[in-house]
């Protein structure tokens, strides 16, 4: 199926992209599509924003449409960032910025008390106005410091998750305490909460599709 990811993070674009080609279906993004409209996210929870984004998108283009609307939420914080981890620090995906707000809320914070976690959810959107929305997340704790990796981009250089995925489809334990940057796209997506979210959507849209 040809699908628009309805995107402008290009760390996104390319998650999305990666998840949805394996699952057997053509992506396009919104630059390939000449689309050029940025719906505004003013939902107040993941799955109100995804929705926004992949009707507007869907109505822009005529093809199936994915959205994804993620944030981390950081118990500490009585789930901030959340809905606005984009722009916590005020300039929408400014990510040293938000890292740095980030980092800065939690300064003396105790390890034990650092858990967080990483939350998606994602829309798809036909033609015809109907949608599907699954929802994943990750959990684990917010590093006192960065560690960068090659892989990544927003939160990821201080998110830690609780586990590592592996190529059998289990999760084991995070020993190394690794980042969401440290590990590899496989290692991520098998355990990540948009990748968690992804794979619900797989499993639901033959039913949908068919309903």
């Amino acid at each position: 199926m040809l699908i628009c990811a309805a995107t402008n993070n290009q760390g996104k674009l390319k998650e999305l992209r990666r998840i949805l080609e394996a699952q057997g279906h053509e992506v396009k993004s919104l630059k390939e599509l000449d689309i050029h409209i940025d719906p505004e996210e003013n939902g107040e929870t993941f799955a109100e924003n995804a929705f926004i984004k992949a009707e507007a998108i869907c109505k822009a283009c005529g093809f199936a449409t994915v959205a994804d609307d993620s944030g981390l939420c950081v118990d500490a914080l009585s789930g901030a960032p959340g809905v606005y981890s984009a722009r916590y620090a005020g300039e929408h995906g400014n990510d040293d910025a938000n890292n740095e707000k980030l980092l800065g809320a939690l300064q003396g914070v105790a390890r034990e008390k650092r858990t967080a976690q990483f939350v998606s959810a994602v829309c798809f959107m036909l033609p015809d106005g109907r949608h599907l929305t699954c929802e994943g997340q990750c959990p684990g704790w917010v590093s006192p410091d960065y560690r960068p990796g090659d892989y990544g981009f927003g939160y990821d250089p201080i998110f830690v998750p609780d586990g590592v995925g592996m190529p059998d489809g289990t999760v084991r334990p995070n020993t190394e305490e690794r980042s969401y940057s440290q590990l590899t796209p496989d290692e991520k997506d098998a355990i990540s909460h948009r990748g968690r979210a992804m794979k619900k959507l797989q499993m639901m849209l033959p039913l949908f599709l068919n309903g």
